[in-house]
């Protein structure tokens, strides 16, 4: 079994707060890098804002696509 085969066994038997909990779990282990390990700290805040933006949009378009297209 490969990998896009296990995680798509694993997202059936999920349930919709199943991915609440997974992507809140994802921003506090983020928040913990941050303030343990000073290296992370200092290369995710040296980044400018605006590469976080294109990022989110690059991310978020076939995300958009899904849910409003037919």
């Amino acid at each position: 079994m490969n990998l896009f085969e296990m995680a798509d066994n694993l997202g059936s038997k999920m349930r919709w707060y199943d991915f609440s909990i997974l992507k809140l779990s994802m921003v506090f282990a983020t928040l913990f890098l941050l303030t343990a390990w000073e290296a992370f700290r200092n290369l995710t805040l040296g980044v400018d804002w605006y590469w976080y933006l294109i990022a989110t949009l690059v991310l978020i378009i076939p995300l958009m696509k899904k849910m409003f297209s037919d």
